[in-house]
């Protein structure tokens, strides 16, 4: 495998422009999700941390009426993690939670090499570039940690 099969020009893009790499805009109706009492539109925010290279991300997204209308982040890592989660943040605005989660289990199971439907991986769009990593098990926490953030972001907030 070589390692310009995984830093490819959508890797790479997403790494140097990152169009998601920011705080979400403070809107007067946000709503904090640690507020009991939200339940239309909320602001979620969860720091990912992989511990065994040290990238780490605050995730933040913005849910309104099940959807989630925004998503971004801010954080330090590698390549691969910092444009996956550039990736992910592009993928899943403008999708439900029940979709976000679908997606994250998707790509999850892509970059482990259990995924293979080139058919199924379509739904992932660009987050198909970063298929390869799979053959690299270094990078593979790199490349999840954005998206186990995010499930486990959605599914708490599903469970409250």
């Amino acid at each position: 495998m070589a390692l310009n099969n995984i830093y490819n020009d959508i890797l790479m893009d997403h790494n140097m422009h990152p169009d998601h790499k920011h705080k979400l805009t403070a809107a007067s109706d946000y709503k904090v999700a640690i507020n009991p009492q939200c339940s239309e539109d909320e602001v979620l925010i969860k720091k990912g941390i992989n511990p065994s290279c040290g990238d780490e991300i605050v995730l933040e997204i913005n849910v309104e009426n099940n959807i989630i209308k925004d998503a971004a982040f801010n954080g330090q890592g590698c390549a691969v993690s910092q444009a996956s989660t550039d990736i992910m943040a592009e993928l899943v605005i403008g999708k439900s939670v029940e979709e976000a989660l679908a997606l994250t289990d998707l790509f999850i199971k892509m970059v482990r090499g259990e995924e293979t439907d080139e058919k199924k991986l379509e739904q992932l769009d660009e987050a198909v570039a970063l298929k390869d990593v799979a053959h690299m098990p270094a990078r593979v926490k790199c490349a999840v940690l954005a998206w186990h953030t995010l499930s486990e972001m959605l599914k708490e907030r599903q469970n409250k």
